[in-house]
């Protein structure tokens, strides 16, 4: 994926499954762009489960979902939390890079509907498998 023109019409669609308001919809869309056996990490999880594993002396532990189950289990969450009560969209926030062969960078913000002002947002380091599905996704979130 080394043309500009792909790589952000892959990116759209990449944020397009978490605005989707259809679910059958975006679980077409999950298992369009995701591998069946692909893998989102969050790598820097909510404050609240940092202090509970410190709580615990425990190390920060990343959460994961695997599958398309799985994945669209997340994304849909995401939506219900994040868009559906029209206050959020999900948009990228500056060209998807081509980090090395089927290693891409995607920035993306949280926008408010109302002001369009930038509320959230992070970085995902995707690999992609041959057939040009994420394989893995490690999201950062709060990383401008």
């Amino acid at each position: 994926m080394s043309e500009a023109l792909e790589l952000k019409q892959w990116s759209d669609r990449y944020l397009a499954q978490w605005n989707e308001p259809n679910p059958a919809t975006r679980q077409a869309l999950i298992r369009e762009l995701w591998a069946p056996d692909g893998i989102q990490v969050l790598v820097d999880p909510p404050q609240e489960i940092r202090e509970a594993a410190a709580g615990l002396a425990f190390p920060i532990p990343p959460l994961e979902v695997r599958g398309h189950d799985g994945l669209n289990a997340r994304v849909s969450r995401a939506y219900d939390m994040f868009v559906a009560p029209g206050e959020h969209v999900f948009e990228v926030a500056e060209e998807a890079t081509v980090l090395l062969p089927n290693v891409l960078a995607v920035r993306w913000s949280m926008v408010a509907v109302a002001t369009r002002q930038v509320v959230g947002g992070g970085l995902d380091v995707i690999t992609l498998d041959d057939d040009g599905r994420i394989r893995t996704d490690h999201q950062y979130i709060g990383t401008t």
